[in-house]
């Protein structure tokens, strides 16, 4: 009798320092060959695995998604405690579970999160050093967050892709890009729909020229605009970058979390709707002030123009 095949998706945490990245190589060690050879050996078939973010040489991660196919009777939900008795310290898995045959972390309506994190002080802090980027120059973080809002929406992001990426389309939504800072660590957070080859650390090389002067904040759009690789700044080092995390959700759950996050406190949201086919959507609110208000917006796919009825 044929065995059952299951999905399985797994939550994954891992320490980038030792490893050359996510995507099995010749050349060295990588998440996704320690995550075969353990899942292998526990589950006694031969496993492969399947990564959302197949993250560079070095770069951290809090919660990449992975899945994989297997005819085992051990639940889904145990599968990550057995496997974590087996993994080095810097990887774990933070939870698994069974998934439609069919499911794809790759091929679903997904905001990804990642943040860059710079020490910015006069000396270097041994205990953050495999994990912040050291940049001991002063930084303006309050022009480095209005530089970051000109990257939000939809937009060709060929100035800020490796060069030798290869894609259909260049094009990208982010949907936020924040600029903070805490005592000595500035943290540059960008969550988006996808995201091309070196895209985050290019940014946050962009963000670092903006923050120490030698590009003005609205000089952005002018680089979005070159669409050219030069235009904008230097690739920052992997250690500083960590994927956070991946949502999924579907369409109009990303139009509504996006909306949670850009209209003001004095609006309630109360539904959302599409009109029609058109690429329009309508929602209901609750609101104190201005009745004809308009807000553009950003979803997965497109530009949208929101119309609030009240």
């Amino acid at each position: 009798m044929e065995k059952e095949v299951k999905r399985v998706k797994m939550i994954v945490a891992y320490d980038g320092t030792n490893y050359k990245g996510w995507q099995v190589q010749p050349n060295g060690i990588t998440i996704e060959e320690v995550l075969n050879r353990h899942l292998s050996s526990l589950l006694g078939e031969e496993i492969t695995v399947t990564g959302a973010s197949r993250t560079d040489s070095g770069v951290h991660s809090l919660g990449n998604v992975a899945i994989f196919d297997t005819t085992t009777r051990m639940p889904a939900d145990k599968i990550s405690f057995a496997l974590n008795q087996r993994l080095p310290e810097d990887i774990v898995v933070q939870g698994s579970c069974e998934v439609p045959a069919d499911w794809h972390p790759r091929y679903q309506n997904s905001r990804k999160t990642y943040e860059y994190r710079i020490l910015n002080r006069t000396f270097r802090m041994p205990t953050r050093r495999l994990d912040t980027y050291f940049y001991h120059h002063s930084l303006d973080v309050e022009k480095m967050s209005r530089a970051a809002v000109y990257l939000e929406g939809e937009h060709d992001f060929k100035s800020f892709c490796a060069v030798n990426a290869q894609v259909k389309t260049t094009v990208r939504t982010i949907y936020a890009c924040s600029v903070t800072k805490a005592d000595d660590i500035i943290t540059i957070r960008v969550t988006g729909n996808g995201f091309l080859y070196n895209m985050v650390r290019i940014i946050a090389g962009t963000l670092i020229q903006v923050g120490g002067g030698q590009i003005e904040p609205e000089q952005i759009e002018q680089i979005l605009a070159a669409r050219d690789r030069e235009a904008a700044g230097p690739t920052a080092p992997a250690h500083g970058l960590t994927m956070m995390g991946i949502e999924y959700m579907e369409e109009k759950d990303i139009a509504n979390r996006i909306l949670t996050d850009k209209l003001p406190s004095s609006v309630i949201l109360y539904d959302i709707s599409y009109i029609g086919h058109s690429k329009s959507i309508k929602i209901l609110v609750n609101t104190i002030g201005d009745k004809n208000c308009r807000i553009k917006i950003f979803t997965l796919r497109f530009n949208v123009t929101l119309y609030i009825h009240i």
